[in-house]
């Protein structure tokens, strides 16, 4: 496929997506929201996402999906968030967890839930943080022993985004003692069916009132050795490879995007320069490349994690400064639905450096790998 027929189906998508959108927003279907992707849960949205074959794209056509390209599905998720969808329910299954169920997973694992999810039908969360942990989760206290049929989980996990809504999630547990030597063996990741015996979700309500982190409390659970995701004692190395989806998509910039679009949508804020605006619009259309470089490095299977954290880690600042002026521009002669638009990113902002890892510890990331290869490319 030729670079002029790939950028002319990019396109093509594009405005077929736009073009769906705008409908069901006439249809009273959705009203734009900030952090759409968090806190926008609509089930019978993302089955009908799915059935439009934008849930689930990179999926093989043999699991239930499209087959199609990181760069198709990047084009697709823009859109949405630009539009602030409500893309919740389906997001963190479609972004990581099944990349690393084709990556890691079995067959069985792969033919019983990558239909569920290209459908917009099998909803996930994950179980990496803990309390007490921050972002180091080479600390995790999180324990799986060894049973005659299998495992049993004892331990806690944090800032679980929609976990009192999911089907599964993903755990990260130790199967081994910690060695301080070597901190980053001896863990493993487990699918943990959320209904089942000795798992109890509890809220984290925001100070204001919404709630999609949860508090999730293992209390020996039983899973078995089919529940084993990838191998034993290599968990380390597939969430890291994970968080490489988790970071880079454009979810890390386009989180207050809806309330830009609203307090603009008549020309420039009442209290906004025309350069103020540019300011803005000129770091975003960077991150757009930035992340964009991603999806072409995932879609070619090269390691994308240095680049992953730069995304994350600017997309956080870009995110928490656009909020900042948003509530500044927001003059008299903005209307109440677009007010409450610039409260939800303001008030939203403190948790765009906490979710996908703090901003020291993607400094760290960054740092590390461009000490590691002499610079960037």
């Amino acid at each position: 496929m030729s670079t002029a027929t790939s950028t002319e189906q990019l396109a093509a998508l594009r405005g077929e997506v736009r073009d769906f959108l705008d409908g069901q927003r006439r249809a009273g279907t959705f009203r734009p929201a900030v952090d759409s992707w968090l806190a926008g849960w609509d089930e019978d949205f993302s089955r009908a996402l799915g059935e439009r074959g934008w849930v689930g794209m990179t999926i093989p056509a043999e699991y239930g999906g499209q087959g199609r390209s990181h760069l198709e599905r990047f084009v697709v998720t823009e859109e949405l968030l630009c539009a602030g969808a409500p893309v919740a329910a389906h997001w963190i299954a479609d972004r990581q967890v099944a990349p690393s169920l084709l990556r890691f997973g079995t067959e069985d694992q792969r033919r019983e839930f990558l239909p569920g999810i290209a459908s917009g039908q099998s909803y996930w969360a994950i179980g990496m943080s803990e309390p007490d942990s921050g972002s180091d989760l080479a600390s995790v206290r999180t324990r799986a022993t060894r049973t005659d049929r299998g495992w049993r989980l004892s331990g806690t996990k944090v800032w679980t985004s929609g976990a009192h809504r999911a089907h599964a999630f993903f755990v990260l547990a130790r199967t081994a003692p910690l060695d301080p030597a070597r901190r980053h063996e001896g863990l493993s990741q487990f699918l943990v069916r959320l209904d089942s015996p000795g798992v109890r979700v509890s809220p984290i309500v925001s100070f204001d009132g919404s709630h999609h982190f949860n508090e999730v409390v293992l209390d020996e659970v039983e899973v078995t050795d089919a529940d084993v995701l990838g191998e034993v004692g290599q968990g380390w190395r597939q969430v890291t490879s994970e968080l490489g989806f988790e970071r880079s998509g454009p979810e890390r910039f386009l989180s207050t995007f809806a309330a830009l679009a609203a307090v603009a949508d008549d020309g420039l804020p009442v209290r906004a320069s025309a350069s103020a605006i540019g300011r803005h619009l000129a770091r975003l259309v960077a991150l757009h490349h930035l992340s964009l470089d991603v999806a072409g490095r995932l879609q070619a299977g090269v390691p994308a994690d240095v680049a992953a954290a730069m995304v994350k880690g600017l997309g956080n600042r870009f995110e928490g400064d656009l909020a900042d002026d948003l509530a500044e521009w927001a003059g008299p002669d903005v209307d109440a639905d677009r007010l409450d638009l610039v409260a939800d990113a303001l008030s939203r902002r403190p948790g765009f450096t906490l979710r996908g890892g703090t901003t020291e510890v993607l400094r760290g990331i960054v740092a590390r790998g461009l000490v590691g290869t002499g610079g960037t490319r």
